[in-house]
């Protein structure tokens, strides 16, 4: 079984024959249902995975540099004027067959490009102008990363900063839920509490924990006499904010909720506090 790399006089790429689906140049592309394994090497290789021609443009219109594609040949003439600036870029294309075969999935979409991680800015230079932003603690589900950096994009967020042991932004389930998302919203990592908490204060925020307490303040009335700068604090899945992150907090915040529901998934309780902050 063979992929071959796209060849034209039209559009040359520097690209030696690809013999099998083991080439090195193809590694980027192999085990991408290993989630355990894309979370260790990605970020320490400085690489993501965006996935569909959409999701890739973005990412080549935010000022992300490819390392290389793999698609199948449908999608040349989408990409094709994407790349004019990287004419060196290997682009790999083969069968659907064949693409399964080597990243473990059925690529609905035809696409992937790996791409290089830009530099993350520090978090204080993203608060020094930002109004309202979003703060990630230690959430695990890919799929709720994404779908908060969209939540994010639509209803006006300056920014997410998430923490240390948070699920990866760039990784290709977070990029493709955000529906390129990521590539719009200035995102970077936190130092741990109470260093973030400092930086907060230092930058005039109001931290609102998003957190079920008998003294929190409900969101309707906390959004109808906001702070000018407000710092949204969402935490894990399962267990919630640390008590770190509580103890940052200057505001818990709570959704009020009905017919014995106590919480929202965290990814709609994003869009809830964003559509009533912002709105």
């Amino acid at each position: 079984m063979r992929l071959t790399p796209l060849q034209s006089t039209d559009w040359p790429r520097a690209t030696p024959s690809v013999r099998s689906l083991e080439q090195s140049g193809l590694d980027d592309y192999s085990r991408l249902t290993d989630v355990a394994l894309r979370r260790r090497l990605e970020p320490e290789g400085g690489l993501y995975i965006a996935e569909s021609p959409k999701v890739i443009e973005r990412a080549l219109r935010a000022g992300h540099t490819p390392r290389s594609l793999l698609l199948m040949e449908q999608w040349l003439p989408t990409v094709e004027p994407l790349l004019e600036r990287f004419p060196d870029v290997p682009v790999y294309v083969g069968s659907s067959e064949q693409l399964e075969q080597l990243t473990g999935f059925r690529m609905h979409r035809g696409a992937l490009a790996s791409m290089h991680r830009p530099s993350l800015r520090g978090p204080a230079e993203l608060l020094a102008d930002a109004k309202t932003v979003v703060v990630l603690e230690d959430l695990v589900d890919h799929t709720n990363v994404g779908a908060v950096f969209r939540a994010a994009a639509g209803l006006g967020a300056d920014a997410v900063l998430v923490t240390q042991e948070c699920a990866d932004p760039l990784y290709r389930r977070s990029v493709r839920v955000s529906m390129g998302t990521v590539f719009q919203v200035p995102w970077t990592r936190l130092p741990a509490w109470p260093d973030a908490a400092t930086l907060f204060a230092q930058a005039g925020f109001d931290v609102a924990a998003l957190a079920l307490d008998d003294d929190a303040v409900s969101l309707r009335d906390y959004a109808a006499s906001r702070p000018e700068r407000t710092a949204i604090l969402l935490g894990t899945e399962g267990d919630g904010l640390s008590r770190g992150a509580l103890s940052a907090a200057t505001t818990t915040v709570t959704i009020p909720m009905l017919h014995g529901v106590d919480s929202l998934n965290v990814a709609a309780a994003s869009a809830v506090a964003l559509y009533a902050l912002t709105g």
